[in-house]
């Protein structure tokens, strides 16, 4: 097993900022650290490969007995066990459209898995006129998914084989969200803010496909499935400690978003934004901020492009109650500190390992992170070594 250390090489910079480079937008933050936040005192840590080998592996999931379910974007679903051996592929798993930005991308093991084995994927499915976001639950029988049903599948076709979005995360009281993109064309990103369609959406339902009832578009003109809406490509999603969503979303040149999404807000995209478009034109209005519509908790300008997300809850002090982020691009693990809704620190770390597609925080406090390459790692990450 190859193993490297990454040392704090300068204490004391609790006032500095992380070095983030050239903003491409010249917006004023809406208040204190809603970006660049202080930087936290560096954090010593240990890197080991706990399983390589993988075709750009995309999501991850602890299992009870000490395995792992890892989906790689070309359609398959593995199990790592305890020692970083890979399992054949898992049979069952549906068809997925592997195009671009599109394959089997996340997957989820329910609250009750323990005695129901019930997981959960989303993917890219092809349809009849095109692509969309899917999200299937399944029973896992050993090396084989059973009783495989969508319980999600976006409307309408897109055209293009990017923006899925694609994060699936059930909740303890039987419901579960699944956040989407707005397929990136300039036709597609308005539709984010329309509530007759699911592009740019975060998603809520029960565990079997139905709509609960209080969801905030049950009875008014709207897709009863919709959560919260205006958001561009939601590629990371988590609960809070409190059991709450969180969400994080890719801007385009700046203003990648964390967000902490309520039923029936609207979050701007892409009418307003922290970022500018590709070419160097502004999106939308213009503006950073408009009357009914929601300001990001926190934002990156330039990107980080992110990936999964999680709350710490392990053993190592210094870190309870943070939020780990993946990011892709130029590719780390960003901490945030939080007091409530507001982030009062921020740290930059894993700086060379690649493109961190996804983080799952260890029951012993560890981190495993996944390297989103052909061939991607599953990286093990010690805290405080």
């Amino acid at each position: 097993m190859r193993t490297a250390a990454i040392l704090a090489l300068i204490p004391g910079l609790a006032c500095a900022q992380v070095e983030r480079g050239t903003r491409n937008a010249n917006f004023q933050p809406a208040f204190e650290n809603q970006t660049r936040a202080p930087a936290l005192p560096p954090t010593s840590v240990s890197v080991s490969t706990f399983a390589d080998g993988l075709a750009n592996p995309w999501g991850i999931a602890a299992l009870p007995d000490g395995t792992f379910l890892v989906t790689e974007r070309s359609g398959t679903l593995r199990r790592i066990a305890a020692d970083g051996s890979l399992s054949d592929p898992i049979g069952g798993v549906p068809a997925v459209d592997a195009q671009q930005q599109g394959g089997l991308l996340d997957v989820a093991i329910a609250p009750d898995f323990a005695t129901s084995n019930v997981i959960y994927l989303t993917y890219a499915k092809s349809v009849d006129g095109g692509t969309v976001t899917a999200a299937a639950r399944a029973v896992l029988n050993g090396d084989t998914l059973t009783d495989v049903l969508d319980i999600f599948v976006q409307d309408p076709p897109a055209d293009t084989y990017a923006h899925y979005g694609s994060r699936v995360v059930p909740t303890p009281d039987g419901k579960v969200f699944i956040t989407t993109g707005e397929h990136f064309t300039e036709a597609n990103r308005k539709l984010a803010q329309d509530v007759d369609t699911t592009y740019g959406k975060t998603i809520r339902l029960n565990a079997d496909g139905t709509v609960p009832e209080d969801n905030p578009f049950v009875g008014r003109d709207g897709v009863d499935s919709i959560w919260s809406y205006g958001h561009r490509n939601v590629q990371g999603a988590t609960l809070g400690p409190d059991g709450t969503l969180w969400t994080m979303e890719h801007g385009p040149a700046g203003g990648d978003e964390l967000n902490h999404p309520q039923a029936g807000k609207n979050y701007g995209w892409p009418v307003i934004s922290y970022g500018v478009n590709y070419n160097g034109s502004p999106v939308g209005s213009g503006a950073a901020a408009q009357d009914g519509m929601e300001q990001p908790v926190y934002y990156w300008d330039p990107v980080i492009a992110p990936g999964g997300m999680a709350f710490y809850n392990g053993d190592y002090a210094d870190w309870q109650g943070c939020l780990l982020i993946a990011g892709l691009n130029p590719g780390s693990l960003t901490r945030l500190e939080l007091e409530g809704e507001r982030v009062t620190g921020e740290e930059r770390l894993l700086q060379d390992v690649g493109r961190v597609r996804d983080v799952e925080v260890l029951a012993d406090g560890d981190l495993l992170i996944l390297i989103d390459s052909d061939p991607g790692q599953v990286l093990r990450v010690s805290l405080g070594s």
